[in-house]
């Protein structure tokens, strides 16, 4: 198995600080909007202050967009984990999926307001800054499990697959009735056909 160093007791605490705050800021930023979200009410609903706030994040805005990072380094977390023996393409599937059955499920509803919440520009900018942060956590997490000898770049390609598949499983889930256990069979299904090179798309072009 990969061995990860444990987290110490002040990383650990930090870690959970980070995580309530940006937790009640999403909670609140879906009851009210982002407009009328502010550090203090955050920082009041956690018990801390708003100069604490500002040593985990730069705005609320980070902070509404903080779990999607956070997710991703639990699933870095989960990939170092696996059986080292374990071929990498299938302890990246099996990690990820390890994870969203651990992980709380998202409400369609919530899904719908966040994106509706888009439309501010500030959101907007700090969402798209959180994609590229959890692509590069993905990207170092499979570079490191492949080894000192790795590619980055093709780390990066890996790490960008399964950010697309995810993100191809999850718009289909978000506009369908279909339930969690679908997702999960979509995700996996997308990550095990780009591992074998695209077969059956490439049957379907060679048919023609």
């Amino acid at each position: 198995m990969t061995s990860t160093a444990p987290l110490g007791l002040r990383e650990r605490k930090k870690r959970a600080a980070r995580r309530a705050l940006a937790e009640a800021a999403l909670r609140i930023a879906l009851e009210r909007g982002v407009e009328q979200l502010r550090v203090e009410d955050i920082a009041n609903e956690v018990g801390v202050s708003a100069r604490t706030f500002n040593n985990y994040f730069s705005s609320k805005e980070e902070a509404v967009c903080a779990f999607i990072v956070e997710r991703q380094e639990r699933v870095r977390e989960a990939l170092l984990a696996r059986p080292a023996d374990e071929p990498l393409w299938d302890a990246v599937v099996n990690a990820s999926i390890t994870r969203f059955a651990e992980d709380e499920r998202p409400k369609r509803e919530d899904v719908r307001r966040v994106r509706a919440m888009m439309e501010n520009g500030g959101l907007f900018a700090e969402m798209l800054r959180a994609y590229a942060a959890v692509e590069r956590v993905l990207a170092d997490a499979i570079a490191e499990r492949a080894g000192e000898h790795a590619n980055p770049l093709h780390a990066r390609l890996m790490a960008s697959i399964v950010q697309n598949a995810s993100r191809i499983a999850f718009d289909t889930w978000l506009n369908s009735d279909s339930d969690d256990e679908e997702f999960v069979s979509a995700f996996t299904g997308l990550l095990r056909e780009a591992a074998a090179g695209m077969p059956a798309l490439a049957a379907s072009g060679a048919a023609r």
